[in-house]
């Protein structure tokens, strides 16, 4: 039997510290400060290069340096408990990968559902990058921009227990329905009757909880329905300083909308309301961050407990030829250059960082000794276990961002309230893991990425079982390096969990 370092340590080099390094493992979830030396051992029975990925690019690993000596018997004893050393080869290591990868998935599907209705696809923003920009320009669309009607909904919440009973849950568990607003624009105005609807229709059926993803313009008609008890959550976003949104989140007319969601944002945290400001960055933009800063911090958002803001990369799409991939960040990218400019303006600690939830993640690891294992995940986002988007005609979808075409819906519901599933597509979304992709299975980062985000992927290499890397590599490495950094030298953080997927 002959032992060998694990397919699935990852090594992660401490800036400051060039004698010692952290040792990862890729399913156990260990984390280990461990010095060079022993790292230089491991390095040494490695058997296999890691995979090269489909898309994107990981930046090398560690390089191996310095003599080879073996650790004490108690150290290769700890690293063989921890998973860095294993005396299964690399096939049965896999072949156990693979096996805890099914388990995962299958725990994850048998949760409750979470809901996600489209009262409307239509909206009163143009937003120039918006991947849902041809339902509103393009007229042979038109006929997707109507509302929610009473009767759809009840169907659909008719249709939810066979739904649920699909994820193992039964009305007797008494569990709260988790309900998300998204469109097109959830909260128009117009929409109101068709948001109270649905809210006093899930309360009356049992416990619910509410959010909503939301541009803000018109949240004043809804100011009754926003609290804890609720519509107790909202993503907003803006896209920068006044100056700056008011040219990329503009009306039909071209006029900016700024003032208007400043005012509702406000009215909102009053209420008791969570809200995250999502700035989509990209790099027309990224420099106008430090006067949003400022411009936060003059609101005073910063103060209350319920506010938070993050940054997320504009992406392109196939839908939408607005936007030139030569102006876009990946998630890496645009996390080495926030860093700089937080060097120079320090008033962006109020913006997070795209990597700064999982940041935040490994520091409780080390700080509350919290077990990392609830946080390995075979998939990437809800879209592939047990997300449901609604639109206003019974259909059913996996990902909010593959809605509106009947052709790549996962389902409908029938007017009899019935779930009909088209079984290859539910199960194409639904069976997208770490091990539906070979590259994946093989990764020693699969569990802490999920394989990327299918949507994208598909824009970027035209499958679906591929993955969509978005510099992970480069990404949990620093994070993980800086959470310990941060964690030795005591500094504060009050940063949430990070976010994977949002519109």
């Amino acid at each position: 039997m002959t032992t060998r370092t694990s397919s699935y340590t990852i090594y992660v080099d401490f800036p400051e510290d060039k004698e010692k390094m952290l040792l990862v493992h890729g399913y156990t979830g260990a984390y280990d400060k461990v010095s060079r030396g022993v790292a230089t051992y491991l390095r040494s029975l490695e058997v296999k290069k890691p995979p090269k990925p489909l898309y994107g690019d990981w930046s090398p690993q560690p390089t191996m340096e310095g003599e080879v000596i073996t650790p004490s018997m108690a150290t290769l004893e700890l690293l063989k408990r921890r998973g860095y050393l294993t005396d299964k080869t690399v096939e049965e290591e896999e072949e156990f990968f693979v096996e805890m990868a099914t388990k995962l998935h299958h725990l994850a599907s048998r949760l409750s559902p979470n809901y996600v209705f489209m009262p409307t696809y239509s909206c009163n923003l143009r937003c120039p990058y918006c991947f849902q920009d041809h339902m509103r320009t393009n007229p042979d669309f038109k006929h997707l921009l109507k509302t929610m009607e009473p009767e759809m909904i009840d169907r659909i919440f008719a249709a939810m227990p066979q739904i649920e009973r699909g994820h193992g849950v039964t009305e007797e568990m008494d569990l709260p329905r988790n309900i998300t607003f998204f469109g097109g624009e959830p909260l128009l105005a117009e929409s109101r009757p068709t948001i109270e609807y649905i809210i006093n229709k899930a309360l009356s059926l049992g416990k619910a909880n509410f959010s909503a993803v939301t541009n803000g313009t018109e949240l004043e008609a809804y100011q009754d329905l926003l609290g804890p008890d609720k519509i107790a959550s909202l993503q907003i976003t803006l896209d920068g300083p006044p100056s700056e949104h008011d040219q990329r989140r503009i009306y039909a007319d071209g006029s900016g909308s700024f003032e208007k969601i400043a005012r509702n944002l406000t009215m909102a945290l009053d209420l008791g309301v969570q809200i995250e400001v999502r700035m989509n960055i990209d790099r027309n933009n990224i420099h106008q961050l430090p006067e949003l800063a400022e411009e936060i911090i003059a609101r005073g958002w910063n103060k209350y407990q319920n506010f938070s803001a993050y940054t997320a990369p504009v992406t392109t799409g196939e839908l939408n030829d607005k936007t030139s991939i030569k102006t876009t960040f990946n998630s890496w990218e645009l996390d080495k250059a926030l860093d700089e400019m937080r060097q120079q303006y320090p008033n962006m600690k109020v913006i997070e960082r795209p990597d700064d939830g999982l940041m935040a993640r490994v520091r409780q690891i080390f700080e509350q000794k919290k077990s990392p294992l609830p946080h390995l995940k075979a998939s990437f986002c809800g879209a592939h276990n047990k997300m449901y988007v609604l639109d206003a005609f019974g259909d059913i979808y996996a990902c909010w961002e593959k809605t509106g075409d009947k052709k790549i819906r996962v389902g409908y519901i029938t007017e009899d309230s019935a779930v009909i599933l088209n079984e290859e597509l539910n199960q194409t979304w639904r069976n997208r893991t770490v091990i539906s992709n070979p590259v994946c299975r093989q990764c020693r980062y699969a569990f802490y990425c999920g394989g990327g985000c299918a949507a994208l992927a598909m824009i970027h290499k035209n499958k679906f079982h591929t993955n969509y890397c978005d510099g992970f590599g480069n990404r949990f490495r620093a994070s993980s390096a800086q959470a310990y950094q941060d964690y030795i030298n005591k500094v504060e953080v009050s940063v949430k969990p990070e976010k994977v997927c949002t519109a």
